[in-house]
């Protein structure tokens, strides 16, 4: 073989690998978007008292079993946020993001956005602000707001 059949081949290899990552990103974009208009249309305020936060896997002990059931595997095999909240006379596991997640506070009542079981985020709160910032980020921030003052 010569060295330019073999750069065909790999050049045809890597077209192949591209077309189908392409058709992939755009079935989970679609997904993505029918989720989250399923969000949108089934969002809620309600008032709950967060008794625990966790990051765990999901497993039948933890979330309703129809629920489980429903997971995609790879949902069910990587940790997840989860958060036990006491919404009105019951105890249900909730699922949330990573942003929502680290403000949430532990033992509180606190109004949140719901969709079915998952916390979208809470209500007269920026997680802008409340993020947790490095170093650098919070040292930029005070030296902004000090030129501001003057």
């Amino acid at each position: 073989m010569n060295p330019s059949d073999i750069l065909i081949i790999i050049t045809i290899i890597l077209a192949i690998i591209a077309g189908a990552l392409y058709f992939l990103n755009k079935k989970s974009t679609r997904q993505m978007i029918k989720a989250q208009d399923f969000i949108e249309q089934n969002r809620t305020t309600v008032q709950i008292f967060i008794i625990d936060k966790k990051q765990e896997k999901p497993s039948p002990t933890n979330l309703p079993k129809a629920v489980y059931e429903q997971m995609p595997k790879s949902s069910k095999m990587r940790k997840s946020n989860l958060v036990r909240a006491k919404v009105g006379p019951q105890i249900v596991t909730l699922m949330c993001d990573k942003p929502v997640y680290e403000v949430l506070p532990v033992k509180k009542n606190v109004k949140v956005e719901l969709a079915g079981m998952y916390i979208i985020g809470m209500v007269g709160l920026n997680l802008e602000d409340k993020k947790k910032k490095t170093w650098s980020e919070k040292m930029s921030a005070s030296i902004n707001k000090n030129v501001s003052k003057k």
